[in-house]
């Protein structure tokens, strides 16, 4: 019975549901302009939080970060997708 006892809280942790995602702390709502734009523009901006610049053929991580700004850049160097993840 005491063993139960011991293993009950961690049973009903895994039972808990984390929070979803508040959509858009990245800023990239307001940095839509930036689309098609030529990514020379990145090189004069300053950003509050962290930014992955993503050129054709970089390799990147699967994991998806709310706080991260991706700045997707066309094989012309154009922008062409500014996201969250």
């Amino acid at each position: 019975m005491r063993r139960l006892a011991l293993l009950l809280p961690i049973a009903l942790a895994a039972c808990v549901e984390e929070p979803a995602p508040i959509a858009g702390t990245c800023g990239a709502s307001g940095l839509q302009d930036l689309v098609g734009q030529s990514e020379t523009v990145l090189q004069t901006m300053r950003f509050n939080v962290p930014v992955r610049i993503i050129h054709p053929g970089t390799a990147v991580t699967m994991d998806y970060r709310d706080d991260r700004l991706n700045i997707e850049i066309n094989e012309a160097g154009t922008i062409f997708r500014v996201a969250c993840g």
